[in-house]
């Protein structure tokens, strides 16, 4: 491991902008005094101070979207998700640097989601260029497999919705499929989304893997869809 990783390491211990869970087995969230803390059914009371929706960024990898919600969203709080620290570090300290107050981050795995959130405690939630688990053997692994959308429905709102961003084909038309299957409600796609010119400026916004563009897809997708 490379002293810069091991550095910042460190330094997200100190974030007070940043949670942290060091243990599968132990789903117990560590701030930045190196405290337990429980903020289930109190993230708006205990963390924000208000009662703002709660919208999720999960597999955040640097934060670009965690950070651009918490500018083109002021009266939403946002809670970006990883884990891998290393990558959460930048947008962490980005907030910190401008004073973004709306605005967090939480190193956990994805699946301890409902060890943390209380029922009907997130609004939205974004998927930015998840991994599309090519191999049909980790499907279960995709962010809008059944399993995962019932960890989600566990979390949000009746009325929750979530956004898909992928260079995927196989994930996008994936997301199609489990949708219907599980009883969720499409509410707009598109194959080519930069095409459709979209009037969501988040939609404009390009995470590091979208500017690297690994997969050299033709397109970008997009679907959003209720829980």
């Amino acid at each position: 491991m490379s002293k810069g990783k091991l550095a910042k390491f460190a330094e997200l211990k100190e974030m007070p902008n940043v949670f942290q869970n060091f243990n599968w087995h132990q789903p117990q969230l560590i701030n930045h005094l190196g405290n337990e803390v429980d903020y289930k059914n109190q993230w708006h009371e205990q963390v924000f101070g208000n009662n703002n929706p709660i919208v999720l960024e999960l597999g955040c990898g640097y934060g670009e979207y965690t950070v651009a919600m918490a500018q083109q969203m002021p009266n939403h709080n946002i809670i970006g998700i990883d884990i891998k620290g290393n990558r959460i570090h930048m947008g962490a300290q980005w907030l910190l640097e401008n004073r973004v107050n709306n605005a967090i981050f939480v190193r956990t795995s994805i699946e301890l989601l409902a060890n943390y959130f209380g029922e009907q405690e997130i609004s939205e939630i974004w998927l930015p260029f998840p991994d599309p688990f090519r191999r049909d053997s980790k499907s279960n692994r995709r962010l809008t497999s059944g399993y995962f959308i019932n960890i989600y429905r566990q979390i949000m709102e009746p009325d929750g919705i979530v956004h898909l961003k992928t260079d995927s084909t196989l994930l996008y038309e994936y997301t199609l499929e489990s949708i219907a299957e599980n009883g969720c409600t499409l509410l707009e796609e598109h194959y080519d989304l930069y095409g459709s010119n979209p009037t969501n400026a988040l939609l404009h916004v390009k995470t590091r893997y979208e500017k690297l563009n690994l997969s050299k897809a033709d397109t970008i997708k997009y679907i959003k869809f209720k829980l």
